[in-house]
C-alpha cells in the first residue's frame, strides 16, 4: 500500500468490507463486557492479521466497517439515545469512516469543529491534564471510567535534574528523579 493511513479513505471506499471478518472482530470478549471497560493495543493482534490477508482495498473497507459497528455497539450502552455524535481524531478526516458512522448510526455524524473544539487537540489536552494529575499524584483512572477496583494514578514523569520536584516544593510522588 506505501501509505501508513488510508488518506482521504481512498482505499476503503474501493473496496468490500468481509462481514466475517468484521463479526469475528465483533465476537471479542471486549465486545461482550457491559462499560466502564478499556482495551489493550494488541486486542485485535490476531483478528488483523487475518483481515491483513485481504487485498488492501478490502482490509481497509473490513476496518472501517469495524470501527462503525464498534461504535454504533458502544452508542448502544448510553443511557439515553444521543442526539448527535462527535467525531475526533484522525478518522474525522476519512470520508469512508464518517460515510460509515452516518450510515450505521441512527444520529447526525459530525467533526468536533462543529462545536468549535480542535479535534487536532483534543488528544494532546487530554494527556496534558492527565500528566497535571500525575505531576499532583491525583488519580487518573476511576471504577466509572475504566472499571479499575480504585481510584489509581497512572505514568511516571522523568525529572532527570530534579526541576520538577523542586517547582513543586518537594511533592509529587509520581515525579521519579532519574
Amino acid at each position: 500500500m506505501g501509505e501508513p493511513f488510508d488518506r482521504d479513505g481512498w482505499l476503503a471506499r474501493e473496496g468490500e468490507a468481509c462481514p466475517e471478518l468484521v463479526e469475528a472482530v465483533l465476537r471479542h470478549p471486549y465486545f461482550l463486557r457491559i462499560p466502564p471497560k478499556s482495551l489493550d493495543r494488541d486486542a485485535f493482534r490476531e483478528a488483523g492479521a487475518r483481515i491483513d490477508t485481504l487485498p488492501p482495498s478490502h482490509a481497509a473497507a473490513t476496518w472501517v466497517a469495524v470501527i462503525a459497528a464498534s461504535v454504533a455497539q458502544g452508542i448502544g450502552h448510553c443511557p439515553t439515545p444521543p442526539s448527535r455524535v462527535l467525531i475526533t481524531g484522525g478518522g474525522r478526516h476519512n470520508p469512508a469512516i464518517m460515510a460509515a458512522l452516518a450510515k450505521d448510526l441512527a444520529c447526525p455524524v459530525e467533526p468536533v469543529e462543529a462545536v468549535g473544539l480542535d479535534g487536532d487537540m483534543l488528544e494532546a489536552q487530554a494527556f496534558a491534564f492527565m500528566a497535571v494529575r500525575v505531576a499532583r499524584g491525583l488519580p487518573t483512572s476511576f471504577p466509572t471510567t475504566t472499571g479499575v477496583a480504585a481510584s489509581v494514578g497512572g505514568g511516571t514523569i522523568s525529572d532527570p535534574t530534579g526541576t520538577l520536584a523542586a517547582r513543586a516544593g518537594g511533592a509529587g510522588h509520581h515525579v521519579r528523579r532519574r
